[in-house]
């Protein structure tokens, strides 16, 4: 059952279809940050393990809410591999380890795309949807990966 919320299906559905690459961006990034942690060595291993612990866990947080906004708003959420990796913005690294400073620069450089991108959306969601709680919720998730990117722009300075 659709909300009646004073949005139309057509633009519920179009924050929906926006929201699902929110999500396929978040668990990319997830399984990335999580990919690193597990593979990180060298020089200040324990600190940033710990640091990449925390940033995984706080997308765990934010794939949650993403995947309940999506059901609020009358949606069906993602769940496949496929799905997540068909609709990610985001670009994998299969078989490749790099070193820590390599991982920090690419996790840097995905938080920042992810920033670019909600700018985007926000735009989309509050302009083109009329639908200004998901670009308020959009907002409060590109707060937190500019966090994120400010932190891990700290180690490579």
């Amino acid at each position: 059952m659709k909300p009646h919320i004073g949005i139309t299906d057509k633009k519920l559905d179009s924050s929906i279809t926006l929201l699902s690459a929110v999500l396929a961006d978040a668990v990319t990034l997830y399984t990335k940050t999580r990919k690193f942690h597990w593979n990180v060595s060298g020089e200040s291993f324990m600190e940033i393990h710990k640091l990449f612990e925390n940033q995984y866990k706080q997308l765990e947080v934010n794939i949650d809410e993403i995947a309940e906004r999506i059901n609020k708003l009358g949606g069906k959420t993602i769940g496949t591999m496929k799905e997540f990796t068909d609709l990610t913005r985001l670009k994998e690294s299969p078989d490749v380890y790099p070193s820590q400073k390599d991982m920090i620069k690419e996790l840097l450089g995905d938080h920042e795309t992810v920033i670019q991108q909600l700018r985007k959306d926000i735009d989309t969601a509050e302009e083109e949807n009329n639908d200004v709680g998901t670009a308020d919720f959009l907002t409060s998730l590109l707060l937190g990966h500019e966090t994120i990117a400010w932190i891990l722009r700290r180690y490579l300075s």
